[in-house]
């Protein structure tokens, strides 16, 4: 008997699936081992590349400190990122349903991502002070674009045959959202919510280099002015994992959120 879609979609995934996590492990471990042997013929100056090993011992030193500043970047990113989620979901609808509208602000929503935030930041920070607030807001705004973009394209893309249907089955605008557009959209809003969970990291660790008390930010200013290079690199490489981590959080909430969707 032919295979299904539906057989296809069920089905596990081959060796090569399988096979993928140990090639990216070992293209990092060669990565690794190729900065260590450029730190230790001297090529760079130590003080410009410290080696894999110093910024080990840099990270384990610091450890509880890091930890310290790491929850309040967390918290910053994920109160911006929640944020963004509740407005977006809420934009992309009003937007979806008043097309006069959504000609009218599109140009807008644009026009937010075409300023640098370094710049934005400092004006957050003069307008709202040196507290969560201004880094929020910096997250907010840069998480808000890609996800209400996605959610809009997502809705353009329904099924215009089923939203006929449910209308002429006498369903009123929410049920045709609920039933339709949004499940259909979902793997836009998906996509736009783990590019936005990387950016959500970015956007507090910059905010936190203008102003604050705590945070990674904070601490990688307060390294670089003592020229300890090493821990900066400790945090760059701990901000990188944590953006993989919030981002295989989001393909989780993924898989469980449209467990049909073929791996």
């Amino acid at each position: 008997m032919p295979e299904t879609p539906v057989f296809r979609t069920m089905r596990r995934p081959g060796p090569a699936g399988r096979l993928q996590n140990p090639q990216s492990l070992a293209l990092t471990a060669g990565l690794a081992l190729l900065w260590q042997i450029i730190a230790m013929t001297g090529l760079v100056p130590a003080y410009m590349l410290p080696s894999p090993v110093r910024v080990v011992q840099a990270f384990i030193a610091d450890f509880p400190l890091l930890m310290h500043h790491l929850g309040r970047t967390l918290i910053e990113a994920l109160w911006g990122l929640l944020l963004s989620v509740a407005v977006s979901l809420a934009l992309a609808v009003l937007l979806d349903a008043n097309r006069f509208l959504k000609r009218s602000v599109t140009p807008l929503l644009l026009l937010t991502q075409t300023m640098p935030t370094i710049a934005i930041a400092p004006l957050l920070i003069l307008w709202m002070g040196y507290g969560m607030a201004p880094k929020i807001a910096l997250i907010f705004i840069t998480c808000f674009f890609p996800l209400t973009i996605g959610l809009l394209d997502g809705f353009d893309q329904a099924d215009e045959d089923a939203i006929r249907l449910l209308k002429s089955m006498g369903a009123k605008g929410r049920q045709i959202y609920r039933y339709i557009k949004i499940p259909q959209s979902m793997g836009a809003f998906f996509s736009g919510l783990k590019i936005s969970s990387s950016y959500a990291i970015i956007g507090a660790v910059i905010s936190e280099w203008l102003g604050g008390d705590a945070g990674l930010g904070v601490y990688m200013v307060r390294v670089r002015r003592s020229y300890s290079f090493d821990k900066m690199f400790a945090v760059i490489l701990l901000t990188a994992v944590l953006s993989l981590l919030l981002m295989k959080l989001v393909t989780e909430l993924e898989k469980a959120a449209m467990p049909y969707r073929k791996e």
